[in-house]
């Protein structure tokens, strides 16, 4: 593992491009100052130490100083890297932020919303370091800070979780709130930016099932409400829950509850039914 030397500016803080072709690989490495990473498009794998995660669109790292870390490529990877002084670190606002990190990296997936704002923020920097007027020696730090307490408030949220326990709630989100659409898992996969092998893997650790069981799951779940609930025909209900044949409804059914639909109403009505004589 070696060093890696960075140069920076009289302001202590650089914002710059890196570029890593398909298949690229960077080895292990490590700097003696602080670095984001941010990923602006592509995927690849990233390690910081002995953990590996996902680098996709919208993720985003914070190494600290002789944090170790590679990148292998799976696409071609555009990051843009924050790189700041150690001095910079100490300033009394920076500093603070800082010790919510508990003196360890951080791999985030960011929401829509969170990237919006890190892109904007991003955006500002860049300009600013094109030393617009003599303040920009003032914004840059500036836009560091909120840079870094954006991530922070992403730490302390108590909803917040790691990355790989963040990506798997997404996904499971998203089948509750798409169940009734037609998703394969290899479109499920690229929707997040991973491969399905590592999707099924991320998921099944969390919820014990793929992310097609737990689909078939909520749909079966689903099936059984409108059939003790509602008078609706039963093609009526499998086109509803997302099955494109009935044939594939009545199979799925009786795999999970082991009854067929009409089944599962008739032995419904007969139990209440046979409730309300005794009352």
């Amino acid at each position: 593992m070696s060093l890696i030397k960075l140069s920076l500016p009289q302001t202590g803080v650089h914002l710059y491009e890196s570029k890593h072709n398909k298949g690229a690989k960077v080895s292990n490495h490590y700097h003696d100052i602080y670095q984001i990473l941010y990923a602006l498009d592509g995927d690849g794998t990233l390690k910081i130490e002995e953990t590996e995660y996902e680098f996709t669109r919208d993720g985003m790292v914070l190494l600290l100083p002789n944090s170790s870390h590679s990148i292998q490529t799976k696409n071609k990877l555009t990051v843009l890297v924050l790189a700041f002084s150690n001095q910079i670190s100490t300033s009394t606002e920076i500093e603070g932020i800082l010790q919510f990190f508990e003196n360890r990296s951080h791999h985030f997936v960011l929401d829509q919303f969170t990237a919006g704002s890190i892109r904007h923020l991003l955006r500002k920097m860049l300009f600013e370091q094109t030393e617009y007027d003599v303040l920009f020696k003032y914004a840059i730090p500036t836009y560091l800070t909120d840079i870094l307490i954006t991530l922070a408030r992403l730490k302390m949220t108590s909803n917040y979780r790691d990355a790989n326990e963040m990506r798997s709630d997404q996904i499971r989100d998203y089948i509750t709130r798409h169940y009734f659409e037609n998703i394969s898992a290899e479109e499920l996969a690229t929707q997040f930016g991973i491969s399905t092998r590592y999707m099924n893997g991320l998921f099944k650790a969390k919820y014990n099932m793929t992310p097609l069981q737990y689909l078939q799951q909520i749909r079966i779940d689903r099936a059984k409400q409108l059939l003790l609930e509602t008078d609706k025909e039963i093609v009526s209900i499998c086109f509803e829950i997302g099955y494109e044949t009935i044939s594939t409804f009545y199979r799925t059914f009786n795999n999970l509850v082991g009854l067929s639909p009409h089944k599962f109403r008739v032995n419904y009505y007969s139990h209440t039914l046979e409730e309300t004589e005794l009352t």
